[in-house]
């Protein structure tokens, strides 16, 4: 079966996004690094969007995000 050309953007604009993110990852995770490296405490605060209310619990996004910049989320 022939590939669609239409997929087969999607799929290289799919693979630019996904290195994207990966990249920037290692980049948060080299910046708190170098950060702690040089003695300073780091904290990361979360806020929500929306109606103006707040909740202090993590998401799982939040959480996903925490452990790929190697931070182990409070319990």
């Amino acid at each position: 079966m022939p590939r669609d050309r239409h997929v087969d953007q999607l799929m290289k604009k799919l693979l630019a996004a996904i290195e994207a993110s990966l990249t920037a990852t290692e980049a948060a995770r080299e910046a708190l690094q170098e950060i702690i490296r040089r003695g300073a405490d780091t904290g990361i605060f979360f806020a929500g969007k929306g109606r103006g209310t707040f909740s202090p619990e993590l998401t799982a996004q939040d959480k996903e995000f925490l452990r790929a910049v190697s931070i182990r989320p409070d319990r």
